[in-house]
């Protein structure tokens, strides 16, 4: 736990820093493939280095109510990443329709080519994971990660520095 209010806006901003920088140095670097679930799972944490931001800019005492609405954000990213699991485990079925394969009654194959992205698209349910023999995906690192961020941004938001008005 962090007393300091505008420090915990900075560490969200940096562990939002740190997750996206995984996230596209294995895309760019590693040549690893996100699927449509990944991409969704990015925007809490941009908005975590946002909010961090402008909370490190703020008092005090509004740094604090920022704390609390940076957990928040980091959770729902952290249920965004649960969801993924599951559907990595096919315990569910993607809730996106754009992990589902395509349907050709839908429209004329001609229609369908033209439709289709520039690079194939990785399929929700196949797992990605980066480091060799040990057989945790991408998508539980993250949920992993956003669920220790939200708690330490949570008890942030909560504990009281005496030295505050």
């Amino acid at each position: 736990m962090i007393r300091s209010p505008r420090a915990a806006c900075l560490l969200a901003s940096l562990a939002g820093l740190a997750a996206l920088a995984v996230a596209f140095g294995s895309e760019w670097f590693v040549g690893l493939v996100p699927c449509a679930l990944c991409l969704v799972e990015r925007w809490p944490w941009r908005l975590a280095i946002g909010l961090g931001v402008l909370g490190a800019l703020l008092p005090p005492r509004l740094a604090r109510l920022v704390l609390a609405l940076i957990a928040a954000v980091v959770f729902i990213g952290a249920v965004e990443a649960a969801v993924h699991v599951g559907v990595e485990a096919k315990w569910w079925p993607s809730p996106l329709p754009e992990c589902a394969a395509p349907r050709l009654a839908t429209g004329s194959a001609a229609s369908l080519l033209a439709s289709m992205p520039d690079r194939p698209s990785k399929p929700c349910d196949d797992p990605t994971y980066p480091i060799p023999g040990l057989p945790v995906s991408m998508a539980a690192m993250n949920l992993v990660f956003a669920l220790a961020i939200a708690g330490i941004m949570a008890m942030s938001a909560v504990s009281r520095d005496r030295r505050l008005p």
